[in-house]
């Protein structure tokens, strides 16, 4: 697991430069195709030294795929409707977590390495669908178009937008907790029993399906991005933090979830549209790669420094701390607005 987060983090970051170089679609199509067959090939391997090289080299093909499609996502949207735009991807991807949970399961129970052959399966029809369904005409490689008197800026050397990526490194290592120590929480501290469990993690995604277009349509466009993501920043700071204060009931999980949904479905729509405002066609793959990238560091931080933080000062400790960090964070997005944009928006 540590080298398939290592892969996804080295993806993202040559996905992003090939995003740039040849373009979104291409790399989209070669992602899943690759994917898919490497999904076939991880299910037969049986030591560990092969199975260690397939699962890095699989997380690595897989993950260039996000620079790429992100950068797509862009190309296809307004300045309009680009936070929707991501909002709707948000859909799509929690609609197939909610699936994969459940199909998954089920193929467990019958073969595991069917699993493999699913998810290879899946991702070279994706391509094929993508073939089908948004042909490459029309479409113009980046490299091809620019020239020598075209400004761009890496995002490697964007300064405010790296401290960006800092706060959401902080949020998501937080918000990665979700998905690793709460349910472990549920489990030994307020005594839920695994029906309960899988209830509330499948109520953040339906909320999500139900709620998130809506939400995001009404809220696009009304005040700047960084707001609503410091908004969002805290109130699921809060929902961590309601798990120190409220007594073991099925209806204090609930509020937990409420909380940290809604801070969810303000911040992370948002923080795509922020991206994308600070680039142009010739570096979105770079600053898609980045922001990628700070996302697939903190799944690797989140459960390894929740675990310890767990081991020598209880969940108490971790839940605390995670609200602090969650303060921190939404801080850190209103300085970058003060600092960068309300100026302007005085000006204006």
């Amino acid at each position: 697991m540590g080298l398939f987060g290592v892969g996804s983090i080295c993806g993202a970051f040559i996905g992003g430069k090939l995003t740039d170089k040849i373009g979104f679609y291409d790399l989209q199509i070669f992602a899943l195709f690759s994917g898919g067959v490497l999904f076939l090939i991880t299910g037969y391997q049986h030591s560990f030294f092969s199975l260690a090289i397939s699962v890095f080299i699989l997380s690595f093909c897989n993950e260039s795929f996000r620079p790429a499609n992100s950068s797509a996502i862009a190309y296809y949207s307004t300045d309009e409707n680009k936070t929707r735009s991501y909002s709707l991807n948000r859909l799509a991807v929690n609609l197939g977590w909610a699936v994969g949970g459940a199909l998954g399961g089920f193929l467990a129970s019958y073969s595991y390495h069917s699993l493999f052959w699913v998810d290879g399966c899946t991702n070279i029809v994706a391509a094929l669908m993508l073939l089908k369904l948004i042909p490459r005409a029309g479409i113009v490689k980046p490299a091809k178009i620019k020239s020598e008197h075209t400004v761009t800026t890496s995002a490697y050397r964007d300064k405010v937008y790296l401290l960006f990526i800092l706060f959401v490194v902080l949020f998501a290592t937080c918000f990665f907790q979700l998905f690793t120590m709460q349910p472990l929480f549920y489990k030994m501290a307020w005594q839920y029993n695994e029906q309960t469990i899988g209830f509330l993690m499948a109520l953040n995604g339906l909320l999500i399906v139900i709620i998130e277009m809506v939400l995001i349509h009404r809220l696009e466009g009304r005040r700047h991005a960084l707001k609503y993501i410091s908004s969002g920043v805290i109130l699921v700071g809060i929902g961590f933090v309601i798990l120190n204060v409220m007594p073991a009931i099925i209806c204090s999980g609930l509020v937990v979830v409420f909380f940290i949904t809604l801070g969810e479905m303000l911040a992370m729509p948002f923080m795509n549209s922020f991206w994308v405002t600070r680039t142009n066609q010739y570096n979105r793959g770079e600053y898609a790669a980045l922001y990628t990238m700070a996302w697939s560091t903190a799944q690797v931080l989140a459960p390894t420094l929740g675990s310890q933080l767990i081991l020598y000062g209880g969940f108490s400790l971790l839940w605390w701390l995670l609200g602090g960090v969650c303060i921190v964070a939404a801080t850190g997005f209103m300085m970058i607005y003060k600092v960068n944009y309300r100026p302007l928006a005085s000006l204006q």
